[in-house]
């Protein structure tokens, strides 16, 4: 498994909360906490903006993927409305995460709480070439539910 170096700093005031980490030796992702002062109740419906009191210095060649925790999803509901999102390599500021409720009750996140998951990728560019005409394939244009239910 390779390993790359992230810088990570912490925001003024998140001193106390931990630095993102794996939680098993073979994770994917880095758990990110809540860098918020007092409880936040989202209601059933609603989402925040909720930040986690780092920013990070991601290699180029890289980007940093923000994606939902499964059990906040499937104990409450709770995921991220821009799933995943994406940290550019240049971006400097604090990670932020959109939390949603598609649950059924209010859900409170708390100070310190894991809200999301950081997976660090490889990024592929892309050179995108204009033609006429693309190859034919057996599928062709058929898209949403174009094989059935």
């Amino acid at each position: 498994m390779e390993t790359i170096k992230v810088k990570v700093k912490r925001v003024k005031g998140a001193e106390d909360l931990p630095l993102p980490k794996y939680m098993t030796s073979l994770a994917a992702g880095m758990d990110l906490y809540a860098n918020i002062e007092k409880d936040l109740i989202l209601p059933p419906g609603k989402y925040e903006i909720i930040p986690t009191g780092i920013q990070v210095e991601i290699p180029p060649g890289f980007e940093g993927q923000i994606r939902p925790r499964s059990g906040l999803a499937a104990k409450y509901g709770v995921t991220l409305l821009n799933s995943p999102g994406t940290i550019d390599a240049d971006y400097r500021g604090e990670i932020k995460i959109i939390l949603i409720n598609h649950g059924t009750r209010n859900f409170t996140v708390k100070r310190g709480d894991r809200i999301a998951q950081l997976v660090i990728a490889p990024v592929i560019r892309a050179e995108l070439v204009e033609v006429e005409f693309l190859e034919e394939t057996t599928r062709g244009s058929g898209g949403f539910g174009h094989t059935g239910i």
